[in-house]
């Protein structure tokens, strides 16, 4: 495994970082396979994990605290937090009071004194990150946070941070995390651009298009897959499964499966630091490794380039965050009495 450094912190990890998203409830609820699927990966090379307290609400947070007793200190262990964890209007978002007890709830889950990575799982309208930044900067004083990150932010929120951490003294998001494949490209835009002027490390979620890059949906054909159950909007999509058609004869003409194709393509961007792979059996984790050492040339990177356009998506990326400004229906029309010229 090639390791490169996450921005300018100076932290090594693995071109590849290992996503515990599928550990739990929502994926695989055997602990102890997951456990062997997280040493596997370990012993493969792979130094950096990547959870959240969100997923399965805890339960893969618990399952990767108990993979990691006795090798914690050879793992880049990182960690997020903005989901709800709980009925209550304040276990949740990016305010100092959940920040603060969030985190305390992810060390003790995950058995450790720190997090060498803790990032904001998604943007908050509702909070000032001043706020946000003060918290997490009072995390990195306190030893409990090792580097603070983002997720998902669009380009201007993370320059807005990057200003208002230098104005206020305060510490400054080092990484981001946000999504990539090659049928969801929108990040090299400004993301990707933004990322590399601050010196920003960057571990890029989805490479394999929420499962649409493994090659095993097609158009026309009934998807029935674990993932796909949860989102059918999305594999069924056409302009995404128009990118997808077109790919396989790519690959196989590569002699590659779609999925070494996917991974190889997300990690030659010089802009890209890690890809996070989220295996839910050891089969997934065995088939994503095999792949770790292609090389995908000039040639077949300029014909991803003709079928997936650079800086464009295929089609929504269904889990990815929208800003209210799309969202809210008040700030994209004004009151009726107000909408005409005359």
């Amino acid at each position: 495994m090639k390791y490169r450094t996450l921005g300018r912190t100076g932290i090594e990890v693995s071109a590849y970082c290992l996503g515990a998203m599928m550990f739990g409830a929502m994926g695989n609820p055997d602990h102890d396979d997951s456990i062997r699927i997280i040493h596997k990966a370990l012993d493969a090379g792979i130094n950096f994990v990547d959870t959240a307290d969100v997923y399965s609400q805890g339960e893969s947070e618990e399952i990767v605290g108990k993979a990691l007793k006795g090798r914690r200190d050879d793992v880049v262990l990182a960690g997020k937090m903005h989901y709800p964890m709980g009925d209550g209007p304040n276990r949740r978002g990016n305010s100092r009071r959940w920040i603060i007890t969030a985190v305390e709830n992810s060390l003790r889950r995950l058995q450790t004194d720190h997090l060498d990575l803790y990032q904001v799982h998604r943007p908050d309208p509702t909070v000032d990150v001043e706020e946000t930044l003060s918290a997490l900067s009072d995390l990195i004083h306190s030893g409990k946070v090792r580097a603070i990150g983002t997720s998902s932010f669009p380009a201007s929120e993370i320059v807005e941070a990057q200003w208002v951490a230098e104005r206020r003294g305060l510490e400054r998001f080092r990484t981001e995390q946000p999504p990539y494949s090659i049928i969801n490209r929108g990040i090299e835009r400004e993301v990707l651009p933004v990322c590399r002027r601050y010196g920003m490390g960057t571990l890029v979620w989805s490479p394999l298009g929420q499962g649409l890059l493994t090659g095993r949906h097609r158009k026309g054909q009934q998807a029935d897959t674990h993932r796909s159950g949860g989102m059918p909007q999305h594999f069924s999509d056409g302009g995404k499964l128009d990118v997808v058609e077109r790919l396989i004869p790519l690959a196989e003409k590569a002699g590659l499966p779609m999925t070494h194709l996917a991974m190889a393509f997300a990690i030659a961007h010089p802009g890209v630091t890690s890809a996070i792979i989220g295996p839910r059996t050891m089969a997934h984790l065995d088939d994503l490794l095999v792949g770790a050492d292609v090389t995908l040339d000039d040639e077949i990177l300029d014909r991803i380039d003709e079928i997936a356009p650079p800086g464009t998506d295929a089609g929504p990326n269904d889990v990815a965050y929208a800003p209210p400004a799309v969202t809210d229906v008040s700030l994209r029309r004004r009151p009726v009495a107000e909408r005409s010229a005359a």
